[in-house]
Parts: C-alpha cells; sequence; structure tokens
C-alpha cells in the first residue's frame, strides 16, 4: 500500500456516519407523543382555571363576609367611645354600608352555596378573628393613650382599603351579575367614605 491510498483510506475512516434521516425527534411517533402530550397539558391548565375560578369565589366571598361581620362588631364597640361627632357621623354610615352588604352578600351565599353560618373553613376564620384581634388591640391602646380619635379613623381608612380591594378582586373573579352588582354598590359607597377617614383632622 503506497502512501497516497494509505492516507485515503485514514480519510475514510475519519468521515462520520450518516445518520438515520431526521434522527428520532423528526419521526412521526415522537411528534404524535409532544402533540398529544401539549393537549393534555392545555387540558389540565384549562381545567384547573376553570376549578380555581369557582373555589376562589366561594373563598373570597367567605373571607369577605368574615372581615365585614368583624369589623362591624367592632365599630359597635369603639365609636361611642370616640369624641368627635365628624368621625362619629362617618362611621355610623360605614356600620350601615358593612350592614347592608353583609345581609345581601349571606343572601347570595345562602342561595347559590346553601352557606350557613359555622361552614367556613376553620383557617379562613382563624386568619379572620387574628385580624380583628389586631385591630381592637390597637383601638384599645389607643383609647388607653387618649388618641383613639385619630387611631380610629387611620384603622377604618385602612379597613376601608382593605375591603375595596377585596370586593375589586371579587368582582373580576366571579361571572355572577348578582354578586357584581351588590359588590359594584359597595365598592362604591365604600371610596367615597374613604376620604372622610382619611382626610380627618382633630383640630
Amino acid at each position: 500500500m503506497d502512501g497516497q491510498e494509505y492516507l485515503n483510506q485514514i480519510s475514510a475512516s475519519n468521515r462520520p456516519l450518516k445518520s438515520a434521516k431526521g434522527g428520532f425527534w423528526r419521526s412521526k411517533y415522537f411528534m404524535w407523543g409532544m402533540g398529544a402530550l401539549a393537549a393534555l397539558i392545555f387540558i389540565i391548565i384549562i381545567g384547573a382555571i376553570l376549578g380555581s375560578v369557582k373555589g376562589g369565589e366561594k373563598d373570597l366571598s367567605y373571607s369577605l363576609l368574615l372581615h365585614i361581620d368583624n369589623t362591624s362588631q367592632t365599630i359597635q364597640e369603639y365609636q361611642s367611645k370616640v369624641k368627635s361627632s365628624e368621625l362619629r357621623s362617618s362611621s355610623a354610615s360605614l356600620y350601615g354600608v358593612l350592614t347592608n352588604t353583609s345581609k345581601a352578600l349571606t343572601e347570595y351565599l345562602e342561595a347559590k352555596y346553601n352557606y350557613k353560618e359555622g361552614d367556613i373553613d376553620e383557617k379562613l376564620v382563624e386568619q379572620a378573628t387574628l385580624e380583628k384581634d389586631g385591630l381592637v388591640a390597637d383601638l384599645f391602646e389607643a383609647k388607653i393613650n387618649g388618641i383613639l380619635d385619630r387611631i380610629y379613623a387611620h384603622k377604618m381608612a385602612y379597613e376601608i382599603s382593605l375591603f375595596t380591594s377585596e370586593e375589586a378582586r371579587l368582582i373580576n373573579t366571579t361571572g355572577d351579575s348578582t354578586l357584581k352588582e351588590l359588590l359594584t354598590i359597595s365598592h362604591s359607597s365604600l371610596e367615597n367614605l374613604y376620604e372622610k377617614f382619611n382626610g380627618f383632622s382633630e383640630s
């Protein structure tokens, strides 16, 4: 074997072998498998979204109802202790809005979810109770320190901002026109009251 033949042999042995046309990832079985997997993932995502919307509406509604009722109880306890007649008037208006919303929301939940007092998940109740206890503790301390009016106005403005946020989230979550209507009415009334509490001055 001369030098040229030797070099030709080496060159041929180093050439890459031609792979099967397209490879496995181009095979029809692989493509069918990937298509089926994508379809399955899509179905799972849609199902999860639809399931979470229904559960989300219920849990959000229950949480809002707890928040409204707990805050209403706190208003009943501390409203008479407020010195400013203007602040007491705003507080009475807030109590009226919350009472009306609670009544309408309870009727809605009874009709749609067969709601009964005591049906709400314990975790939601515990969280709402902790929040109420924190509010009451702050107001109690403010009363002792002689600054109840200022703190009461600040806390009620904050509670209203929480209510409007919860209601906006529920409005965006639900597809039920009845729930949207009652929440929209409440949301509008609360927005009007927010400035009265937020702009309160003892001077």
